[in-house]
C-alpha cells in the first residue's frame, strides 16, 4: 500500500514544467539493438573474471548448479521487469515499479538498493582495468590512482557527450568482447577433457560431498554469488526507457535477447575453461581465461588476444555501469528523494552531475581502498535486495491492480516473479557466507540512506515527477473504484 505522505511534500516547490524542463533526457536516442548492447555490457566482463570463484566455494557441480539457479532467477526477473518496465517506461527503472507498488518507502529502498550496486560497481571494476593494463605492460603504467582517473574521466566525458554516442560506443566495445569469449570458447574446447571437471580434492567432512559436490550440498548455496556474475547487472536495461524508442516494444525486447545471449556465454565460457585445464587449476585465477590456455603453448596467440579482450570486456561493464548509475540517481533526485540539484541536466541532456557526482565517489573508494572484490561484494548485496524487492513489485502489482494496461504480460504471471522473489532472497542470505563484512557495509550505507529519507526527504517530493504522477494517478483510480 502507498505509505502516506502530507500533501506538502506532495506539492513541493520545485515541482512543475519548469522543474521539468531542466531535469529532460534526450528521447528516442536508442532502438532495441543499442539496448540489447547495453544489456550484454553490463555484465559481460563477469565472464572474464570472478566467476570461477565459485569453484573454490562449491566445486563444478557446486557453481553449475548455482549458476543454473541464478540463471533461473534473473530469468524470472527479466519477464517481469519486462512487463513493468512496458507500463511505466520512465529512468526510474525498478524504483518507479516499487513506487507503485510499494510506496514511497519501497521505492526508495529500491532505487537506494540499485545505487550501491551501480556505484561500487564501476569503482571495483576501475581497478580491475588497472590490473590489466599493469599486466599488459600498456603506456608503462602500473595499476593505481592514475589508472582509475583516467578511466572515470574519459568514459564520463563521452557520456556527458550525449547517450547516443555513449550508447554506440558501448555496443562497439561489447561486440569486441562478446567475439572474443566466442573465439577463445571454441580454442579451449580442442583441449576439452571431461574428467577434468570434477579435480578439486573433496572434503569427506562435508555434508553430501562427492567429486562433483567437493564442498557438499552448502557449496551450492555458497556459490550463488558467483553464479550471479554471469547475469549481474541485466536488471539495468529498463533505465534506459526514458531515451528508448517506443520503449513499450522495445524494452521486453531487449531483455529477453540480452537474456539469452548471456545464458549463452555463461553455458561457452564455463564449460570451456574448467574443460580446458581443470576446475582445480582455474578456481583462484585472477585471469581464468588466459591460465585455461596455459596448457598448450600453441595457443600462446589466443591468450593475448583474451587478455586484450578482457579489458575490453571491462570497459564495456564499466562504462554502461556508469550510465545506470547515472539515471538511477537522476530519478532519485528528480521526484525529490535525493537532492534535487543531482537531475540538472546539461544543453546535451546528459545528467552532468549525476555522472560527475557518483563517478567522484567511485574514484576515491578506488583510489583509497584497492579492494575491487570487496566493493563487488558490496555491490552484490544490493543487488539481491532491489532483485527481491522489484519481483515483489510485480507481484503486488498484479495481485492489487489487475486490471491495469499491461502491453506485455510475464510469461508464467506471478509462477514466475515468485519464483525470482524466492531466489533473491536466497542469493541475499547466501552474501553472508562468502564475505559478511561486505553485507554489514551495504547494511549500514542503507541505513544512513534511510535516515536521510526519513527525516528530511519524503516530506519534499516532487509531486510532478513521472513515478509520483504514476503513484498519484493510481491512488486516485482507487478512491474512484471505492465511491
Amino acid at each position: 500500500m502507498d505509505t502516506a505522505v502530507p500533501q506538502t511534500a506532495r506539492s513541493a516547490a520545485g515541482g512543475g514544467d519548469a522543474y521539468l524542463e531542466r531535469r529532460t533526457l534526450r528521447r528516442g536516442s536508442a532502438g532495441w539493438l543499442l539496448l540489447t548492447g547495453l544489456g550484454v555490457a553490463y555484465v559481460v566482463s563477469g565472464d572474464f573474471s570472478g566467476w570461477n570463484i565459485g569453484l573454490a566455494q562449491g566445486g563444478f557441480g557446486g557453481l553449475a548448479a548455482a549458476t543454473v539457479l541464478m540463471g533461473a532467477m534473473y530469468a524470472c526477473l527479466v519477464f517481469s521487469l519486462a512487463e513493468l518496465s512496458a507500463i511505466l517506461p520512465t529512468a526510474g527503472g525498478g524504483y518507479g515499479f516499487a513506487r507503485r507498488a510499494l510506496g514511497p518507502w519501497g521505492g526508495f529502498l529500491t532505487g537506494t538498493a540499485i545505487l550501491i550496486e551501480y556505484v561500487l560497481a564501476p569503482a571495483a571494476i576501475s581497478i580491475f582495468i588497472g590490473d590489466y593494463v599493469e599486466s599488459l605492460h600498456l603506456f608503462g603504467l602500473t595499476s593505481g590512482w592514475p589508472v582509475y582517473l583516467a578511466c572515470f574521466a574519459v568514459f564520463i566525458g563521452i557520456h556527458l557527450w550525449g547517450v547516443g554516442e555513449a550508447l554506440r560506443f558501448s555496443l562497439v566495445v561489447t561486440a569486441v568482447a562478446v567475439t572474443a569469449l566466442v573465439v577463445f570458447a571454441v580454442g579451449a574446447f580442442t583441449e576439452f577433457d571431461a574428467s577434468r571437471l570434477d579435480d578439486i580434492a573433496v572434503d569427506t567432512t562435508a555434508f553430501g560431498a562427492n567429486s562433483w559436490l567437493p564442498l557438499g550440498l552448502l557449496g551450492i548455496w555458497a556459490a550463488f554469488p558467483f553464479g550471479m556474475w554471469f547475469f549481474l547487472g541485466v536488471e539495468g536495461v529498463p533505465l534506459a526507457a526514458e531515451e528508448a524508442k517506443d520503449p513499450v516494444r522495445s524494452m521486453p525486447r531487449a531483455l529477453s535477447i540480452s537474456m539469452g545471449v548471456l545464458v549463452l556465454l555463461a553455458l561457452l565460457t564455463f564449460l570451456a575453461s574448467t574443460g580446458a585445464r581443470g576446475a582445480d587449476a582455474i578456481k583462484d585465477a585472477g585471469n581464468p581465461l588466459v591460465v585455461a590456455l596455459e596448457g598448450n603453448p600453441g595457443l600462446s596467440w589466443l591468450k593475448t588476444f583474451v587478455n586484450y579482450a578482457g579489458l575490453a570486456g571491462l570497459v564495456a561493464s564499466f562504462f554502461s555501469l556508469i550510465y545506470a548509475g547515472s539515471r538511477q540517481l537522476f530519478a532519485l533526485s528528480r521526484a525529490g528523494y535525493l537532492p534535487r540539484f543531482l537531475s540538472l541536466t546539461s544543453r546535451r541532456k546528459a545528467p552532468y552531475l549525476g555522472l560527475l557526482i557518483p563517478g567522484a565517489i567511485g574514484f576515491a573508494l578506488a583510489a583509497a581502498t584497492g579492494d575491487g572484490p570487496r566493493m563487488l561484494n558490496i555491490a552484490v548485496f544490493g543487488a539481491t535486495i532491489s532483485y527481491a524487492l522489484m519481483a515483489l513489485s510485480h507481484l503486488v502489482l498484479r495481485r492489487r491492480e489487475p486490471h491495469l494496461e499491461r502491453p506485455y504480460r510475464t510469461p508464467g504471471g506471478t509462477a514466475t516473479s515468485a519464483t525470482a522473489f524466492v531466489l533473491a532472497l536466497a542469493a541475499l542470505t547466501a552474501t553472508f557466507l562468502v564475505d559478511r563484512d561486505a553485507a554489514f557495509i551495504a547494511l549500514g550505507v542503507y541505513a544512513v540512506a534511510l535516515a536521510y529519507f526519513a527525516v528530511y526527504s519524503r516530506h519534499h517530493l516532487v509531486a510532478s515527477a513521472p513515478e509520483e504522477e504514476f503513484a498519484a494517478l493510481a491512488r486516485a483510480e482507487a478512491e474512484l473504484a471505492r465511491d
